[in-house]
């Protein structure tokens, strides 16, 4: 096959053709760009995880040696054993599910409830709440920490379960009451109205009409604030003393033959413990996550 040529003054000048990329050349490199960013962030994510599990298995003796060994040469549980017979680990896992599930069961009780009002009753001091509820979401914990900490004082509440509980209930609740609000503004309130007219009370409407609808929403706003209060350390650090849960493990690890020698073996297998229930759940439900708070997002 001959290339094109063009006629100009009786010379036949030719022309080249544009050089074509051949298809599979291009789904390889949309492929490529695709994917390496997204292993780059993953290995980011991943190989801390990967690192703290291979330091909980090594003894002790080898943590430390070189060069850098990505897995050790006599992997051993010790460390679990250890932090089972000394840590306590039942009860911190006893405190645990009492002061958050608790704290998730009261919590949603308001929340839907509040949320249900700013989506049905419109007026200038629901819309002020609503904005002094995200507003408290934009305040460091360390602003309040001192004043919280006095009031929990003077009212003996400081080191207690329900004072606990009480700070995680006020600390779940406005992030909860935006999502609910979100959703409930896009269910009509034709279907409560036409409830209403055919004899139901409002808590009828409420609990019979509004929140089978609103299911997907609240568990959603369930799973998301029990990951928040699992990984809530701030909260049982400073305003408890005497509470240990899963969070707070790691500064409370059993003493061994050196007091003064950190136990990185101890301290890493203890961060394994912590993080395996969140890595597990997030896995489980990290569809309805996602799902949940982007079509909450963007409702309304």
């Amino acid at each position: 096959m001959y290339p094109k040529t063009v006629k100009e003054k009786n010379y036949d000048i030719p022309v080249a053709e544009p050089r074509r990329v051949p298809l599979w050349a291009k789904k390889a490199l949309m492929q490529f760009f695709k994917w390496t960013p997204a292993l780059a962030v993953g290995f980011l994510i991943m190989f801390p995880l990967w690192w703290i599990f291979v330091s909980s298995i090594t003894p002790s003796g080898e943590l430390f040696s070189k060069p850098i060994k990505y897995w050790p040469e006599n992997p051993t549980l010790e460390s679990y054993r250890y932090l089972i017979e000394n840590a306590d680990l039942l009860k911190k896992v006893w405190d645990t599910l009492l002061i958050v599930g608790l704290s998730i069961l009261i919590g949603m009780v308001v929340s839907v409830l509040a949320a249900f009002s700013f989506a049905r009753f419109k007026s200038r001091g629901l819309s002020l709440a609503v904005a002094f509820l995200l507003g408290s979401m934009l305040i460091p914990d360390v602003v309040t920490a001192r004043p919280l900490y006095d009031f929990l004082r003077q009212v003996g509440l400081y080191d207690t379960y329900t004072g606990l509980i009480i700070l995680y209930i006020s600390s779940i609740i406005p992030f909860s009451i935006l999502i609910l609000q979100n959703f409930l503004n896009d269910i009509p309130a034709s279907i409560e109205e036409a409830a209403l007219i055919d004899g139901c009370g409002f808590f009828q409407s409420l609990f019979y009409v509004t929140l089978p609808i609103l299911k997907p929403a609240i568990a959603t706003v369930c799973i998301v604030n029990f990951i928040l209060c699992l990984n809530n350390f701030f909260t049982p650090l400073f305003y408890s003393n005497g509470i240990s849960v899963l969070s707070t493990a790691i500064t409370q690890l059993p003493l061994r033959d050196n007091m003064y020698a950190v136990p990185w073996d101890l301290v890493s297998a203890m961060g394994f413990i912590i993080i395996l229930p969140i890595i597990i759940f997030v896995s489980i439900f990290q569809r309805q996550i996602m799902e949940g708070i982007m079509s909450g997002g963007v409702k309304g």
